[in-house]
């Protein structure tokens, strides 16, 4: 079975790996939203920056089998399950901790399960990017191979100047 993850992933951290291990029955489609948004404070990675991490991040978790699709912004509810279902491989049931997320896609029929948040006044996009603008500890909020590939292209420096903006 096939469960979609919808998620900016600014970046790719542990509360989406928690979300991974606890979803390992399932062949995980990941879809980047906002795809088109990057080089912000709020976005500052590109989609394609964004497939790397979680690339990398599947592969040191061993994860063989998933699925990385880039979905751009529609800004209409209404229709948003359906253009995510036309953008992406076929799926049987959405993950997600979003109550709008959970409203929108079982009101088109699907079926919706939460793992539930793990540390999430740690694991998140917002925090980890606060942590790396301010010079703060941040690469044991993500998996290892995230934290390398960031600061391989930049993206901790690319965070500190994109605060200023």
């Amino acid at each position: 079975m096939r469960a979609l993850v919808i998620g900016r992933f600014q970046p790719f951290h542990k509360g989406h790996v928690f979300l991974v291990e606890n979803s390992r029955e399932y062949e995980l489609i990941f879809a980047i939203g906002s795809a088109y948004k990057s080089f912000s404070f709020e976005n500052p990675f590109t989609a394609g920056e964004r497939y790397e991490m979680i690339y990398n991040a599947m592969e040191e978790l061993s994860v063989k089998k998933f699925f990385v699709v880039p979905v751009p912004d529609i800004n209409r509810h209404g229709v948003y399950a359906k253009h995510l279902a036309d953008l992406s491989p076929s799926f049987d049931v959405v993950i997600s901790n979003n109550e709008l997320i959970k409203e929108i896609f079982e009101r088109e029929g699907y079926e919706v399960k939460e793992t539930g948040l793990h540390k999430r006044e740690e694991y998140q996009g917002k925090v980890i990017r606060e942590r790396i603008a301010e010079n703060k500890e941040w690469e044991n909020l993500v998996p290892r191979s995230v934290a390398e590939f960031i600061k391989e292209i930049g993206g901790d420096e690319r965070i500190r100047k994109l605060v200023n903006f």
